[in-house]
């Protein structure tokens, strides 16, 4: 292990060779389908397909294995995916859909400080060190961000701030009484903090000594990642987790911001077409597929994340060799059908974010057969009271967002802070559209 001053948290494991780093994989892939012939969900695909750990001979015999889906996971609730003794369990987390059962993710002692390992390479690779201030302003809990990114956070060596999502008020009071130097924190939440700062008349790069934000939990785009940075004067970086992984630390960027880097010695990374299952190139967008291979208590084989992204060919900078993905583009089962034209709400973020008069602050609704209507926030700066002026740029909005989507929606322009926030996740699109 490098310390903590380093860029590298483990340089020897993240700057392996791709054939050392491929082999390692493979036999940890073994050991994973050794492990899951003792769970009847796997052990019967297994036998299905007469398959056995020394089928597999290369990395691209990992299409052999079957897939695993949100579906399996809670057919299979409570525990019937667990791959060792409930004695051998130290943590359980769930993960929440839309409908139905949780999904139960175990954890043993090992796959937490794996976990909390990941973190703390990914730290150190923004440049974090111990002698930074780790405020975590995510959701303690069932919830793995908040619990994963504060064992990182202290295994790099950060005074850790628990400060979970809080209020305002008080968050801002941590920052300032103990110099709070990184934040973890939603997008959506960013938004809402520098927004009360701006009421109350704070600016953050003379009254705080924040300089880096770990921003995630839901997708976004970039340019939203530049509306925080301009906001509140600091560097943010895209992170990528899963609770059916290890929570917050699958992948991370490093200091360049070119990609996030999976780590592969514990994820066998794929990008597919969502409709075929096949395989795509590098740099075209599919579903990421991710196989966990460094699990005790509950890994998973071949998980069908449905989030979109590809992966991006040639070396990084950084000198890390494990490969980087774009940041996620959308889910797709998140995808809108208006008027026969299949939208993704992050095209309409990043329409939005892209315009000064605009403000931080959005929702979609959708009414009627299929009626779609974008309400947003006006910037402070932007909006001068003069309807003719409101016309205008109401009119601009929704033709951007034609050009875009292809549908012009109907755009209703509200005054800054007149949209409801929350302080965890946000709700951007309210689906009302008769079946």
């Amino acid at each position: 292990m490098i310390g903590a001053n380093s860029m590298f948290w483990h340089e020897e494991i993240e700057t392996l060779n791709r054939a050392e780093l491929e082999a390692l994989q493979l036999n940890r892939l073994r050991e994973t389908v050794r492990r899951l012939e003792r769970v009847p969900f796997y052990r019967a695909k297994f036998r299905a397909s007469r398959l056995k750990p020394e089928d597999l001979k290369t990395a691209d015999d990992i299409r052999r294995l079957p897939f695993t889906t949100a579906a399996d996971l809670r057919a299979n609730y409570p525990n019937a995916l667990l791959a060792v003794g409930r004695d051998e369990v130290l943590r359980l987390h769930t993960s929440s859909g839309t409908t139905g059962k949780p999904k139960a993710l175990f954890f043993s002692r090992r796959d937490i400080d794996t976990a909390a390992e990941l973190i703390a390479r990914a730290f150190c690779m923004t440049g974090v060190t111990r002698r930074d201030v780790f405020q975590n302003m995510m959701s303690y809990g069932l919830f793995t961000g908040g619990l994963m990114m504060h064992y990182g956070a202290e295994k790099v060596g950060c005074m850790v701030i628990p400060s979970g999502p809080g209020t305002s008020e008080r968050q801002l009071l941590l920052m300032q009484d103990f110099g709070t130097t990184v934040v973890h924190v939603t997008p959506s939440y960013a938004f809402y903090f520098a927004d009360f700062l701006e009421k109350k008349g704070i600016d953050p790069r003379k009254s705080l000594t924040l300089r880096k934000a770990f921003v995630g939990a839901e997708p976004y785009t970039e340019e939203t990642r530049s509306k925080i940075e301009a906001a509140l004067g600091i560097e943010v970086y895209n992170s990528y987790g899963l609770t059916e992984m290890n929570g917050p630390g699958v992948a991370f960027e490093c200091e360049g911001k070119c990609g996030m880097h999976v780590w592969e010695d514990n994820f066998v990374l794929e990008v597919i077409d969502p409709a075929t299952g096949e395989p795509v190139s590098d740099g075209q967008t599919g579903e990421l597929v991710l196989t966990s291979v460094n699990r005790e208590a509950m890994p998973l084989l071949r998980y069908r994340t449905r989030d979109l992204t590809s992966i991006i060919a040639g070396p990084c900078a950084c000198g890390r060799t494990h490969r980087r993905i774009h940041r996620i583009s959308g889910r797709s089962d998140d995808m809108l059908i208006v008027r026969g034209v299949n939208i993704y709400p992050q095209q309409i973020e990043r329409v939005l974010m892209s315009m000064p008069q605009i403000g931080r602050n959005y929702v979609i609704q959708l009414e009627g057969l299929d009626e779609m209507t974008v309400r947003v926030e006006l910037s402070p700066s932007g909006f001068d009271g003069e309807v003719e002026h409101l016309a205008q740029l109401q009119n601009l909005v929704a033709e951007k967002l034609r050009a875009e989507l292809f549908v012009r929606p109907k755009v209703d322009l509200v005054a800054s802070g007149s949209l409801p926030v929350a302080e965890g996740k946000a709700k951007r699109v309210i689906d009302k559209r008769s079946m």
